[in-house]
């Protein structure tokens, strides 16, 4: 479902990203809503991996190297 929203910025500028929009065939909406598709899955994209992070440091070996058997023990 879309939501309307509203910004401001200055006309000047929304009138050149229309021309701008228009030039390349499409919507300063349009636009905007892959710029904001884009927005969003880069911070989820960021906070994935400062997860993966987090779970690397607490897995970690500390640098130590196991041997086959090692890996392979069941506990």
């Amino acid at each position: 479902m879309n939501r309307n929203i509203t910004f401001s910025a200055d006309e000047t500028l929304i009138e050149e990203a229309r021309e701008a929009a228009q030039a390349d065939n499409t919507t300063l909406n349009e636009q905007f809503r892959l710029w904001l598709e884009s927005y969003a899955r880069k911070r989820q994209a960021e906070k994935a991996m400062e997860t993966i992070e987090r779970i690397r440091e607490y897995a970690s070996s500390g640098g130590r190297k196991f041997t086959r058997e090692e890996m392979n023990e069941r506990r």
